[in-house]
C-alpha cells in the first residue's frame, strides 16, 4: 500500500492560475472593463482577488491543480452594465490542472442588475446539501458501526477516507498507475481502503484490546495514528490538490429547472443505494444481527457463540470501506488532497452524534441532517461560517435530545 502511494506521488508544474477578460457584448462588438474585482477560492477558503485592468484582464495565482470558485463581484460592474444571466456570476466548477493558465468569461450586456432566481439558488444548494450529505453519511455510518461494536472513537477515522481518494487517483490519473477509466479505479480503491481498515485491526487495535487499554488511551492512539498518516500522505502526495480525469467537466441537466451536474445525481444515488445495502444487511444478514448484538451488549453477544474478533474485523473492515467510498465520492465531486478526511472528520462526528452515537441509522440520517444545513445556510450566510451553523446545529440537540435523533436514552449510575 505504501508502494502504491508512492508511485502515485505527482511531479511538479509550473505555476497555475485562473484568469481572463472582462468585456460588455454589444451586438458583435467588445468593450473591455477595468476596475471589475473577481474573488476566487477553494472550498470556501479564499485564494486570491482580481482586479482587471485598463484591456479587461485579470488574473490570480492559485496554490495549485483543483477545482476552484470564481464569483464575480456585481457592486464593481460600472453603471449600466450587468450579466446576463444572474446565476452567471458564480463558477463553482473551475477545474485547474497542473501547470495550467485556466481562462474563464463572464458574460456581461447592458441593462441593470436583476435579482437572482431565489428558487433557482435553493434548489441548487439543497442539491449540493443532499450531495455532501450523502458523503457524510457513508463516513459516519463506518464510524458509528466500529465505535458500536469497539467502543473506540477513531480520530483516524478521516484517513481511511483520504486512503480510499488517494487509491482511486494512483488506478485513475497517476503516471505510476494503469491509467484505468474512474468507474473501474473505484472498484480497488474502495476494497484497499477496507483492507487498510482491517489490518489496522489486526495489527494494532485488537492487540490494544488484549492488553485491556482503556478506550481513552486507544483514543489517544487514534489521534497519533491520524497525525502519523496525515502526515505520510502529504510527504509521499505533496500538498496541492488533484484534479480527477474522468467527469471532470459535465453540461449541466435541469431538474425542474435547476441546472445540476450529473456527477451530482451519480453520487446521490448511488450513496442512497449502498446506505439501503448497509440497512438490509444489519437487519437480514447473520452477520449484521451479530453486529447489532455486540453493540448492544458484547459480553451476552459471546456468551451466546458468537466469535466477537471475527465480527470486529469485519465491521472494521465494512466501515473502512465505507470511508473509503466516501473519499472517492469526494474526490470525485472536488479534487484529491492529503488532508481532505480531515476537512470532513468533525462533520463526521456531528452528523455521528447527532444521529446517535454508535447508531448506523442516526448516522445515515445525521450525515443529510448536516449536509443539507450547511449548504442551505450558504443562501443567509457567509461561505465561511456555514461548518460553524453545523456545529451550532449538533449543540442545541445536545441540549434538548442528548441521546441524538434516533438514540435511545441511558441510565448512568
Amino acid at each position: 500500500m505504501i508502494g502504491l502511494i508512492a508511485l502515485s506521488a505527482p511531479a511538479h508544474a509550473q505555476a497555475e492560475t485562473v484568469g481572463g477578460t472582462i468585456q460588455v457584448a454589444e451586438g458583435a462588438e467588445r468593450t473591455p472593463i477595468a476596475g471589475v474585482v473577481i474573488d476566487i477560492s477553494l472550498d470556501g477558503e479564499d485564494i486570491g482577488t482580481g482586479t482587471s485592468d485598463d484591456t479587461g484582464i485579470w488574473a490570480v495565482d492559485v496554490p495549485g491543480p483543483g477545482t476552484y470558485q470564481a464569483e464575480l463581484d456585481v457592486e464593481s460592474l460600472p453603471d449600466g452594465v450587468a450579466p446576463t444571466d444572474p446565476d452567471s456570476t458564480l463558477l463553482d466548477s473551475v477545474i485547474v490542472r497542473a501547470g495550467q493558465n485556466k481562462v474563464i468569461a463572464f458574460r456581461l450586456g447592458e441593462g441593470s442588475v436583476a435579482a437572482a432566481n431565489r428558487y433557482k439558488q435553493l434548489g441548487n444548494l439543497f442539491i449540493l446539501g443532499l450531495k455532501l450529505g450523502a458523503i457524510i453519511a457513508l463516513s459516519a455510518v463506518g464510524l458509528s458501526l466500529i465505535y458500536g461494536v469497539t467502543g473506540l472513537i477513531n480520530f483516524a477515522h478521516g484517513e481511511l477516507l483520504t486512503f480510499g481518494a488517494l487509491m482511486l487517483y494512483f488506478f485513475h490519473v497517476s503516471g505510476g498507475g494503469p491509467g484505468w477509466p474512474l468507474l473501474l479505479a473505484a472498484i480497488p480503491a474502495v476494497i484497499l481502503g477496507g483492507l487498510f481498515g482491517g489490518a489496522q485491526d489486526r495489527l494494532l487495535w485488537r492487540p490494544l484490546r488484549k492488553r485491556r487499554i482503556g478506550n481513552i488511551a486507544m483514543m489517544v492512539v487514534s489521534i497519533g495514528l491520524a497525525l502519523a498518516l496525515r502526515n505520510f500522505f502529504l510527504i509521499i502526495f505533496d500538498g496541492q490538490p488533484r484534479s480527477l480525469r474522468d467527469f471532470a467537466i459535465q453540461d449541466t441537466v435541469d431538474i425542474l429547472g435547476i441546472p445540476v451536474v450529473p456527477k451530482t445525481l451519480v453520487i446521490i444515488g448511488a450513496s442512497l443505494v449502498i446506505l439501503t445495502c448497509v440497512g438490509l444487511f444489519l437487519q437480514k444478514t447473520k452477520t449484521g444481527i451479530a453486529v447489532r448484538a455486540i453493540a448492544d451488549n458484547k459480553d451476552l453477544a459471546e456468551s451466546s457463540g458468537i466469535d466477537v474478533q471475527s465480527v470486529i474485523l469485519s465491521t472494521w473492515i465494512l466501515g473502512a470501506g465505507l470511508a473509503a467510498l466516501s473519499g472517492v465520492f469526494f474526490g470525485v465531486s472536488e479534487s484529491v488532497q492529503y488532508n481532505m478526511g480531515f476537512r470532513l472528520l468533525l462533520l463526521t462526528f456531528a452528523a455521528t452524534v447527532l444521529g446517535g452515537l454508535g447508531t448506523a441509522y442516526g448516522a445515515m440520517l445525521g450525515g443529510f441532517v448536516i449536509g443539507i444545513a450547511i449548504e442551505m445556510s450558504t443562501y443567509w450566510i457567509d461561505t465561511e461560517l456555514k461548518n460553524a451553523l453545523a456545529l451550532g446545529l449538533l449543540i442545541v440537540m445536545l441540549l434538548f435530545r442528548p441521546q441524538g435523533l434516533l438514540g435511545r436514552k441511558e441510565r448512568l449510575g
